[in-house]
């Protein structure tokens, strides 16, 4: 049986011969981003013993120098003999939510849980007072087939939709399951509620994506879904309720819904917004009791992926870039040395460039091939390009929602910044690029909007959250006439007077 050693953790695995990496490597923290195509260079490794054979992906992926370093992608090599791999260590901080809220009080315990496309968050609550009894937060396991929605969709349809489902529905169990200890609690348990994006809800649910997968992007089954525990293979008492809470319309999710619940947004007398910057951009805008939402295909630069050295939120990870006498000067998660560069870190990283004027509002570059960050990172031209392509979709799907109320982006009195990136982001930095164009004072960094509104949910009766869902309307960006020419005009960076 080979035997895989990662360093510098010390850890050894026994491992079959011909076990994938991908598979063995992605609890220990290795990315794949472009789900193991060889498309990308997330999943990294240094082969410091044994034979790895450089592969047609790599030898284009990477430079002859860093290949005869060692470097190689998990993603194309399986275990056949004995092995040492140099790993990065890593943490992944993710986002919960201590926020109180009113609720009338129940009996027993609840489970929210938010089902993101990168991580899982789930708390236990006493439904008799509101105070959250455990907490467990996980990586989606569903990542090492991709790390963005429309890779696991693209898995899905090649026929492994029931291995994400079902690799989904165990972590989930297994999250429960700690949370619930030694067993003793199983039986006060009466309700879980689950929120998360249309493809984490269809692929939970087990339905089919394919019509995710092309215009017109929609689904005839957004609807609220219950379970039993028997059917999710959960060690539950069957009393109990497991529900994933309807989804809003296109990719826009429950775990938007949740969020407009969270923020009052459904109550608010002026014009208000609340943002989730992923891989789907969702934004969704309120005044008066009308509610309308979208989603726009940011692609994943805001979460690190396709950055030639981009990663996820971790340590190792520049998270901050500031300008301190015309020098970069940078804050890497854990503190050591930076391995890569975050969404957040990268949008702080352009907004310094375009301010010493290293980088034009068109998005070329000034300062020669790249622009260095610290002695092993640097920002590359292409990288800049994925952020404009980004916040292009996002800046005009914020524009076209507030003309849809007859208003423009200025008129929005408030926008709630939800989710781990918003929680990040620098608000001067967005502002810089032409993320954000509205006064700092305007944006709220609002949390885990999800994992709140989820929580709120367990002391509601579902017809309340089923109605809201039917009122929020949904405006398709692409079917919008003005789409492209917005669009265009949001892909280049402000210039400084440009700013409100």
């Amino acid at each position: 049986m080979p035997r895989l050693k990662l360093s510098p953790a010390g850890r050894q695995l026994d491992v079959r011969a011909g076990a994938q990496l991908q598979d063995l490597l992605f609890a220990h923290g290795v990315e794949f981003p472009c789900g193991g195509h060889g498309r990308c260079k997330g999943c990294r490794v240094k082969l410091l013993r044994g034979d790895l054979p450089v592969s047609e992906s790599e030898a284009t992926q990477l430079t002859a120098a860093e290949l005869t370093a060692g470097w190689r992608l998990a993603c194309r090599h399986q275990m056949t003999a004995d092995l040492e791999l140099e790993l990065a260590q890593w943490e992944l901080s993710v986002l919960t939510d201590q926020t109180s809220f009113a609720f009338t009080p129940g009996t027993g315990l609840g489970v929210a849980i938010d089902l993101g496309t990168t991580t899982l968050a789930a708390q236990l609550v006493d439904l008799a007072t509101g105070n959250v009894l455990g907490v467990q937060t996980s990586l989606n396991p569903q990542a090492r087939h991709g790390g963005d929605v429309m890779s696991r969709i693209e898995f899905a349809l090649r026929g492994g939709r029931p291995e994400l489902t079902q690799l989904i529905r165990s972590q989930l169990g297994e999250m429960l399951r700690q949370l619930l200890g030694d067993g003793h609690s199983a039986p006060q348990l009466n309700r879980v509620v689950i929120v998360g994006n249309t493809v984490m809800h269809h692929l939970f649910c087990g339905l089919n994506v394919a019509c995710l997968a092309e215009h017109p992007f929609q689904t005839d089954q957004p609807g609220r879904f219950q379970f039993s525990p028997r059917v999710l293979d959960w060690h539950l008492p069957e009393t109990v309720s497991v529900e994933f809470l309807p989804c809003l319309g296109g990719f826009v999710g429950s775990d938007i819904l949740a969020g407009i619940v969270a923020t009052g947004l459904h109550q608010c007398s002026e014009l208000t917004a609340l943002m989730d910057l992923g891989t789907n951009g969702e934004v969704v805008m309120g005044r008066h009791g009308k509610i309308v939402c979208t989603s726009t295909a940011a692609g994943p630069a805001f979460e690190g992926a396709r950055i030639s050295q981009g990663m996820r939120a971790c340590t190792g990870a520049i998270s901050n870039v500031h300008i301190n006498h015309g020098a970069l000067v940078c804050r890497v998660i854990g503190g050591g040395p930076a391995r890569g560069l975050c969404g957040s870190g990268l949008v702080d990283a352009v907004a310094a460039g375009l301010e010493l004027g290293w980088i034009q509002p068109s998005g070329r570059m000034t300062v020669g091939p790249a622009m260095a960050l610290t002695k092993h990172v640097s920002l590359q031209p292409g990288d800049v390009r994925e952020l404009q392509l980004a916040k292009g979709a996002i800046a005009a799907g914020l524009r076209l929602l507030a003309s849809h109320f007859g208003a423009s982006r200025e008129d929005v009195k408030q926008l709630h910044l939800a989710g781990a990136f918003g929680n990040y982001i620098s608000r001067a930095g967005a502002r810089q690029i032409g993320l954000l164009n509205l006064s700092p004072e305007r944006i709220v960094l609002a949390g885990n909007t999800a994992l709140l509104g989820a929580k709120m949910a367990l002391f509601d009766g579902a017809a309340k959250w089923d109605d809201l869902a039917r009122k929020v309307g949904h405006l398709a960006l692409n079917e919008l006439e003005a789409f492209q020419d917005i669009y265009a005009e949001e892909i280049r960076f402000p210039k400084a007077e440009q700013l409100c």
